[in-house]
Formats: structure tokens, sequence, C-alpha cells
């Protein structure tokens, strides 16, 4: 069974983070959510969360811990605070070198950034996360969702059912992923009138 960690900071974007957990649990991805501090956890919208544990019990055990990928939800402040924790930072560049999956989405790709590890990548972010000012060696693209190589980002809250089911696709397969989708409902098309 693949292994995710979900980092989560106050601030975080709620709907971000809530459906990736979600989603991943549906497909039977072992989800474990961190927080960076002890205690609930308040995303940017009031919605409180109790993590499965603390980030730095679990890096106290082992500084690259045991897992298949890292997804870090965006939102603000949430982002910003990922961005400013100096353990993040590290667990992403050592989970890095090991070829693991990592992904951000909304405002969280200017984490994976600060780490240094977006370099030449092409990307995806919430509109102007990743200027070409601040980061002129990103190729960042307007699509909902961007895979290059072990890292996957996404846009937004609107564009998080799409980078959970793909991040469900990587971990497992199509046939898991496309089990769950079905489960959703989700229309073909757009609303009926």
């Amino acid at each position: 069974m693949s292994k995710v960690l979900i980092p989560l900071a106050q601030g975080f974007e709620d709907l971000e983070a809530v459906t990736i957990i979600d989603l991943l649990r549906r497909a039977d991805i072992s989800v474990t959510t961190a927080g960076l501090v002890t205690g609930p956890v308040t995303g940017s919208r009031g919605v409180v969360i109790v993590p499965d544990a603390l980030l730095a019990t679990i890096l106290e055990n082992d500084p690259v811990p045991d897992y298949d990928m890292v997804v870090l939800p965006g939102g603000q402040p949430g982002a910003t605070n990922l961005e400013n924790d100096t353990r993040v930072i590290k667990l992403l560049k050592n989970l890095a070198k090991k070829n693991k999956y990592l992904g951000a989405i909304c405002a969280a790709p200017a984490v994976l950034a600060r780490a240094g590890l977006l370099s030449e990548r092409r990307v995806t972010a919430y509109p102007g996360t990743l200027t070409a000012e601040n980061y002129p060696d990103i190729n960042v693209l307007d699509d909902s969702v961007v895979i290059d190589g072990n890292i996957i980002t996404s846009r937004g809250p609107g564009t998080t059912m799409d980078f959970g089911l793909q991040l469900i696709e990587l971990l497992t397969d199509k046939q898991v992923r496309d089990k769950v989708e079905a489960a959703l409902m989700r229309p073909e098309t757009g609303v009926m009138k």
C-alpha cells in the first residue's frame, strides 16, 4: 500500500487539504496528516483538522521517512508557513534525492521552489505564485495539473479533484483512479438547465 504524508500548516486551503485526504483514502492509500505544531490546525476558511501526527515526531524517528509521496496543500498563510519551516524544506530535499513523488497545489509550489526543486521544470500554480521575474528558470504553465518527473503541481481549489485523481493514478493505476472517480458521480459535461 502506498503511503502519503500531508503536512498541515495553520492557514491551509481547506478545500484542497480535505479533498486530497478524502480522495486518497477512497483509493485505500495510507495518508498521514502531520501538523507543524502541537494541536489542531485551522484552515484559511475555518475548517479545523486534528492531524494524525506531529511532523517533529515523524522526523525524529527518521529524517527521510518512508513515504511514497508528500503533498502540500496551498492556501494562505498555509503555504507561506510551510515555506518558512526548515523541516519541511529539508524533508522535501531528502525525499527528492530518493526520487519520491512531491505534489503541491495552489500557492504550495512556491515551497518546492524555495527548496530548489523546480529549476528547469514544468509546473503550474495559483496565478502570481511563481512569476518569471522571481523564478526565471521555472516553466510555469496554465494547465490544471502538470506532471514533470516526480513533481506534480496543480492550480488551485477548483482543480483539486483532478489533482487528487491524478495522484491516485500515479500511486496505484488508472483502474483504481477510474473506480474512485466513478463513485464520485462527476458529470461529464456542464450543468443541466
